[in-house]
């Protein structure tokens, strides 16, 4: 599978919506990818009104939230990345606190369409958003995919699965849970052309 993909920007809005409007896509269109994004106590997950105007106006000021992939045109992917200090429940999370100090950006999630699951777009999207996060000077990258032998649905591997994270060239640095790594991948920046 070949994704063209782009960062979600106020023209590209539209496009968001309409891929979380769709069936299969509950928990996206409750969460918006807001909640590691809020402080504070609640899910994050619910009617989604507020969460998805947090996210409009996140776009709406210039913020890249994440990147979406398109395929014929069509909105089939999300995935959620930026500075990890963007993301401000990380710090209180007994999982995915941080491993040292180093500066890294975070990925935070996945959402793939219903329809186009089990195509490879997941690892499309990631490689999309390491060259992304390269182009905008990131050095580190870090994720907190799920590792189960057992098979897991679609719908609660909004994280990733950890092979996916290896084939891409990500490590575990931590483990704080038994399913839940810490990986990372250095990017080492673009040469510059003389």
């Amino acid at each position: 599978m070949t994704l063209e993909v782009h960062p979600l920007t106020r023209e590209r809005w539209p496009d968001l919506v309409e891929l979380f409007g769709r069936p299969g896509a509950s928990i996206a269109r409750g969460c918006w990818c807001m909640y590691y994004r809020k402080t504070g106590g609640g899910s994050g997950v619910g009617p989604g009104e507020a969460n998805r105007k947090a996210m409009r106006s996140l776009v709406g000021r210039g913020v890249i939230p994440g990147l979406i992939g398109y395929e014929d045109g069509r909105p089939v992917g999300w995935i959620s990345l930026g500075p990890r200090d963007d993301y401000a429940k990380l710090r209180r999370s007994p999982v995915m606190k941080a491993v040292d100090d180093k500066p890294v950006w975070s990925i935070i999630c996945f959402f793939v369409d219903k329809g186009s699951r089990g195509r490879g777009v997941s690892e499309e999207l990631l490689r999309a958003g390491i060259e992304y996060a390269r182009s905008k000077g990131a050095t580190m990258l870090e994720a907190y995919p799920v590792d189960k032998d057992e098979p897991t649905h679609a719908d609660f591997l909004w994280f990733g699965a950890k092979r996916m994270f290896d084939r891409a060239g990500f490590k575990e640095v931590a483990r704080r849970k038994p399913t839940r790594p810490v990986v990372r991948r250095s990017i080492r920046p673009r040469p510059r052309v003389r």
